[in-house]
């Protein structure tokens, strides 16, 4: 092991300035100078190495209430991050541990100890931690196994299908058993890199034509879970697909988290009647009694290579807030990662 470098007296973070109204602006933001402060009490000093960016990141910019406190203006912002233990005042984790917490959109974090989650980088990358084993993939084994009661044979459509979350419940579905699985994305690279590497059954790009054109194309047999991270034509196209008995899982509506007036919602709704069919939305934070069976599946199939994942890598914390804005203008291919 290296040896851990000493921290400095002051280090980079985000804050936010003011409220973005529609889509964010630089001006809404700062990157500014704050003290590195030593562990109170049960705390730790992380030195963070990668940092998350989401898109319910948007979410938390508006003073609208919601499932999550808005972030505090003038204060830095919190997301996932991992990183390295370089101070501690905690009992059970030591310097040169490493640990995933949610003080990310900063260089150095003073973490709760019992907040910190300690992670193995000889298992899997400390990246994978954010993303294919962190919060986005235990987001797509829930939504899909638990909120849309996959079962063997059901044919799944999935939105943002090349995003971190949607990639991964493609090919979860897939590797359950799945009969047929589809997936729209935003580009044909997109597409290609969805049948070619992720083995879905067919994908489209969804500004190619109408999506519920494409999606019957696609789904000439309807399909049984829709998987939704986009809202908006997505999910009207998937109602107008469903089949008997169908579910919808509602994650996610990045169509729509910019837009100053409420998007009109799908015109169909009624067809549920004769389907029977569900939408339910869902948290990933309802679902952590998940988590160790998650991580014992979802990890033994990246170490076999039967799941495969991308990730978009952006360097220094300068260029946080641009690799966030790349989430919502849809530059990603799986997890969008900072790395500092």
């Amino acid at each position: 092991m290296t040896d851990t470098p000493t921290p400095p007296a002051t280090a980079r973070e985000w804050h936010l300035l003011s409220r973005p109204v529609g889509w964010p602006e630089p001006e809404n933001f700062a990157l500014v100078e704050a003290e590195v402060r030593t562990p109170g009490e049960g705390q730790v000093l992380v030195r963070n190495e990668y940092l998350s960016v989401d898109p319910y990141m948007r979410g938390r910019m508006s003073a609208a209430k919601s499932y999550v406190a808005p972030y505090e203006l003038g204060k830095a912002m919190q997301g996932g991050a991992v990183g390295e233990v370089v101070a501690s005042n905690a009992e059970g984790i030591s310097v040169g541990d490493h640990v995933l917490h949610f003080l990310g959109w900063r260089e150095y974090a003073v973490v709760d100890a019992k907040t910190a989650v300690e992670v193995d980088p000889q298992a899997a990358p400390l990246s994978a931690y954010l993303g294919v084993l962190g919060m986005t993939g235990l987001t797509a084994y829930a939504g899909l196994l638990r909120t849309a009661s996959f079962k063997e044979g059901d044919s799944v459509f999935v939105s943002g299908a090349a995003g971190a979350v949607g990639s991964q419940v493609g090919q979860i579905a897939k590797l359950k058993g799945a009969s047929r699985v589809i997936g729209s994305a935003g580009s044909d690279e997109k597409v290609k890199l969805l049948t070619e590497e992720y083995g879905f059954d067919a994908a489209f790009n969804y500004k190619n034509g109408p999506v519920s054109e494409q999606l019957r194309a696609a789904a000439p047999d309807g399909v049984d879970v829709y998987f939704d991270n986009v809202g908006g034509d997505h999910l009207e196209a998937a109602i107008g697909s469903l089949n008997r008995d169908g579910r919808i899982a509602v994650c996610g509506a990045i169509s729509v988290y910019n837009n100053t007036e409420p998007a009109p919602g799908p015109r169909n709704l009624a067809r549920l009647i004769q389907t029977r069919g569900r939408i339910e939305g869902f948290l990933v934070g309802d679902h952590y009694d998940l988590q160790p069976q998650f991580v014992q599946e979802v990890g033994a199939w990246v170490r076999s290579g039967e799941l495969k994942y991308r990730e978009t890598v952006v360097e220094g914390i300068e260029n946080n807030l641009e690799a966030f804005l790349g989430v919502l203008r849809g530059d990603n291919t799986g997890k969008m990662i900072v790395k500092l």
